[in-house]
């Protein structure tokens, strides 16, 4: 029997959610929120600087890979790139707590 930590992983594994992309985009939200810091970004404007970076990648990532010849279908393109900006920006926001 599968624990119910596995069972989310595999799930978000079929789904598209999480793929090899997934820790850069956890290390960049980190690297991006601690730089606003340091160049003296607040709190709230070192995560917004993550979401706005994050929002630009995904579109950008539309143009240049398209969703269904990359991820299959668009429901996967959708999960993964939700995925994509949770990770990133919670990592942010981790950061800065």
């Amino acid at each position: 029997m599968k624990s119910p930590i596995a069972k989310v992983v595999n799930w978000q594994l079929s789904t598209g959610q999480l793929d090899h992309w997934t820790s850069y985009h956890l290390a960049a939200g980190l690297f991006i929120a601690k730089v606003a810091q340091w160049c003296g970004a607040s709190d709230l404007w070192a995560v917004l600087s993550v979401a706005i970076i994050g929002i630009l990648w995904e579109v950008l990532e539309v143009y240049v890979e398209g969703t269904d010849e990359t991820y299959g279908t668009k429901k996967r393109w959708a999960y993964n790139t939700f995925a994509d900006l949770v990770v990133e920006i919670g990592a942010a926001w981790w950061m800065v707590l």
